[in-house]
């Protein structure tokens, strides 16, 4: 998944459009979360092969950057690893701007560490000791009597708010803690540094980092679908109201059988049932 990111500097050079941003005719914005980068990039480019007259582009930085787009109307769709809060749905009202949910996918939040470290499995609750900076060293742990070095996402990342949700409940990550940006800058801070520990989204986990069981639970697609494993969530593309146009088109095709195959592609855990999906939540 490391690769993604030069992916998506091609896609946006590909897609972009030549002057200003519109939102007229074959022509869609897509902003937000790097977590659901891969499946944005992955159904875009399957879905301009059978559109050729839309032109997309994509960027990433953070959920709430994208969010933050939405309602200053600059994108057509927000792609977001956590649900909108309430104060940016208030914001969005005072602006005109009426955030809608379409969940395209579902994710788990997986620790990470170095393929050396010795470690498996921990707790929740021995995950948000070491990120409050009570345990620090891994032998507490059961590891080798080494330093843990702590990484983290920064504040605008859904990833980050999700594991405040999960793992953290309002308990402050410590300030020795280095917070990336991104889940590719995690991947390659994890896979040199045989102290540290981060967390990731499932489709970025790849052969240069180890993943840990949490709770002595696998996170895997059938873990997740069935939220046996305890950080599992939903992955959104928000718009401004109900979604219209080639918008529409494109969100349904993620949402598809042939979208949903893309999502699994990507390493990441599909719809439990595509056809019911957005009852709900559109």
């Amino acid at each position: 998944m490391l690769s993604i990111f030069k992916k998506t500097v091609l896609a946006m050079v590909a897609f972009a459009l030549m002057s200003g941003v519109s939102f007229a005719g074959s022509s869609i914005v897509i902003k937000g979360s790097t977590t659901v980068l891969p499946i944005a990039q992955g159904t875009l480019e399957a879905f301009m092969k059978k559109h050729q007259e839309v032109q997309i582009s994509l960027s990433g930085g953070g959920s709430g950057e994208g969010i933050k787009a939405l309602i200053d109307k600059t994108t057509d769709i927000a792609t977001s690893s956590r649900e909108i809060k309430k104060e940016e749905v208030e914001l969005a009202k005072t602006k005109g701007v009426n955030p809608v949910a379409n969940v395209v996918a579902n994710d788990a939040i997986v620790p990470v560490v170095n393929p050396k470290n010795k470690v498996k499995n921990l707790s929740v609750d021995q995950l948000s000791q070491i990120y409050q900076g009570k345990i620090t060293n891994w032998k507490e742990v059961g590891g080798e009597d080494l330093k843990i070095v702590v990484i983290s996402r920064d504040s605008s990342s859904g990833t980050f708010e999700s594991w405040d949700h999960f793992v953290m409940k309002k308990a402050k990550v410590t300030p020795k803690a280095q917070m990336l940006a991104s889940n590719g800058a995690i991947v390659t801070a994890v896979a040199k540094n045989r102290y540290a520990i981060s967390y990731l989204g499932i489709g970025y986990v790849n052969k240069s980092v180890k993943p840990l069981q949490v709770n002595g639970v696998t996170a895997s697609i059938a873990t997740a679908l069935s939220k046996e494993y305890p950080m599992s969530r939903e992955l959104y593309m928000y718009t401004d109201g109900d979604a219209t146009g080639d918008v529409a088109k494109y969100i349904a095709f993620v949402k598809s059988a042939e979208g949903q195959k893309i999502v699994v592609k990507e390493g990441f855990v599909p719809l439990m049932d595509a056809k019911k999906s957005g009852k709900n939540k559109k």
